[in-house]
């Protein structure tokens, strides 16, 4: 069979999507299979899994055992049923999140065959999405950013095609997405202004058919106005609580801190990850003129309507995310990395000859980037080194538990969390713990006024420190990145146990993090159940 053959199927035949899916999943569900009983990891542990046990047991679509942010509460609807289905189990969550994951990578299939219509551009787009490192581990991970981006990418397949627009399926699909995470209305919100723009250029046809379409998609956001308008009349706040809201939004309102974020979101786009790679390579290919088909007509592209709209969308993100959100999480743009490989794709298919090879090259710095963390900081959720660090702390915890069955435990967010909430896999029983914001020194000097609470400690890195290099930051870059974006340095694990008067009895050290054990022989204020602090007894902690 021809090579060409192979990749592009007769158009005239194209397979029907009931058969895709069950492709896209079982390759999803192979090559996720060794993370499936991995334990909830960092915001999973921190509010989503919570939230969606919260409901599981009580019904309650606001959390009760964790501080509610708000968030629409369709991602716990959707794993509770599983849960109830299937059985509380980290597997059964990952595979249901699975599920998400393959369907939106058969919305980037559906897409690319309705925009550009060649078999062999969707074939190559949806690959390198389910494959792109940060898609790839969000695939698994149940933050509600996976559901958003698979409902925000059906609802983008049945407008953003020049003709044979949908816009009611589109906007039960931005609703959906909506109710997923209230972020995702940007997207639709996007799509009506340049409706809007539109209008003042068609014809009077065009016009009314831009208005109709543009007040569907505004339909859209009713679902999560009568969200906040019942979370409201529940909690007394509209977005989730005060500091929830004063991190995410009302801090953020600084134009220095917008032009640093604008810079780190155009890197995510275009850079992080290995997306660099494709990038360079589309720039390059632009160089080149379109190649032509056998029967002299130019090979297939994005129609220019359509173009002008991806790029849109990847601009309004970029800065709406410059805004909103006080942490710089690649997540947040989970829907645009679709399209950015969607225009990098059809760039090679429509002007580089042998471009399947271009795109192989593409796919190997992907799976490169899967397993080899970059040299600068970077969010282990970003790649497969969220595995490490889970389970770093797996090992920590188990090696606590063998040597110190009966401490009370100094730790830090995400562990203190894994330690007190045995529903997140880590531990049967909930311990004892104090609590510190992270390891820098200035809560080090912190931990060292309560030594009487505690007997042990439990110390990792809380961020990946990169070796240095010649992508270290600036001294300039980094100070703004400690002020705005929560940067901080921890101190390593024998200069906290000196710090303490503790000793350093076990570490263990992966892929750049670290995890270590302190004991300490002195006298502590034993807790009293809930009630406070009671009397002063000697638990020192021994070997």
């Amino acid at each position: 069979m021809p090579f060409k053959r192979l990749f592009e199927p007769r158009l005239d035949r194209p397979l029907p999507l009931w058969m895709i899916f069950p492709v896209i999943f079982v390759a999803l569900y192979a090559s996720h299979f060794s993370l499936l009983g991995v334990p909830y990891y960092w915001d999973e542990a921190g509010y989503y899994i919570p939230a969606a046990w919260d409901f599981f047991r009580t019904g309650s679509l606001i959390p009760v055992s964790t501080l509610t942010n708000a968030h629409p509460p369709l991602p716990s609807i959707y794993l509770a049923i599983w849960w109830k289905a299937s059985g509380f189990l980290p597997e059964v969550t990952r595979e249901a999140v699975l599920i998400v994951a393959a369907l939106g990578l058969l919305a980037v299939w559906r897409l690319a065959m309705r925009v550009v219509g060649v078999a062999s551009v969707a074939f190559w787009t949806t690959l390198l999405t389910g494959i792109y490192p940060i898609w790839f581990a969000q695939s698994s991970l149940a933050h509600a950013d996976i559901f958003a981006a698979a409902c925000s990418l059906w609802g983008l397949v049945y407008v953003l095609p020049e003709k044979r627009h949908k816009p009611r399926p589109a906007a039960l699909w931005f609703a959906a997405a909506a109710l997923s995470k209230e972020t995702a209305i940007v997207i639709p919100f996007t799509l009506i202004a340049a409706n809007l723009y539109a209008v003042f250029r068609g014809s009077k046809t065009e016009r009314g058919r831009l208005l109709r379409e543009s007040g569907w998609l505004a339909c859209s956001i009713l679902p999560l106005c009568a969200w906040y308008g019942w979370h409201y009349a529940k909690t007394g706040f509209l977005f989730g609580n005060p500091e929830y809201l004063r991190y995410n939004a009302q801090s953020n309102f600084d134009f220095l801190r917008f032009l640093a974020a604008f810079g780190h979101r155009v890197l995510h786009l275009t850079a992080h990850m290995n997306m660099f790679v494709p990038v360079l390579m589309t720039l390059a290919a632009l160089l080149l003129t379109p190649r032509l088909e056998s029967d002299g007509s130019e090979r297939r592209s994005i129609p220019r309507p359509v173009l002008r709209r991806l790029f849109l969308l990847l601009a309004v993100n970029a800065l709406f995310f410059s805004v909103l959100g006080g942490a710089l999480l690649t997540r947040y743009l989970l829907p645009m990395y679709p399209l950015v490989l969607l225009i990098a794709v059809t760039a090679f298919y429509r002007r580089i000859p042998y471009w399947h090879w271009v795109v192989v090259f593409s796919a190997a710095a992907f799976v490169l980037g899967l397993f080899v963390n970059p040299p600068y900081g970077f969010a282990p959720e970003d790649n497969l080194a969220y595995e490490h660090v889970v389970r770093l702390h797996l090992s920590g915890i188990e090696e606590l538990q063998h040597r110190y069955p009966s401490a009370a435990v100094l730790t830090a967010w995400p562990m203190s969390d894994e330690l007190t909430r045995p529903e997140l896999g880590y531990v049967k029983q909930p311990w004892d713990v104090i609590r510190i914001e992270d390891f820098t020194a200035a809560q080090i000097h912190v931990a060292a006024q309560e030594a009487d609470k505690y007997s042990a400690a439990l110390v990792f890195s809380t961020k990946y420190d990169p070796p240095p290099g010649i992508f270290t930051l600036g001294s300039r870059s980094e100070a703004l990145d400690e002020r705005f974006f929560g940067l901080h340095h921890d101190l390593r694990p024998e200069t906290i146990a000196r710090m303490l008067g503790g000793q350093m009895v076990w570490k263990a050290e992966d892929e750049g993090m670290w995890v270590g054990i302190i004991r300490f022989n002195r006298r502590i204020v034993a807790q009293e159940g809930q009630g406070g602090w009671g009397d002063v007894s000697f638990t020192g902690a021994g070997d």
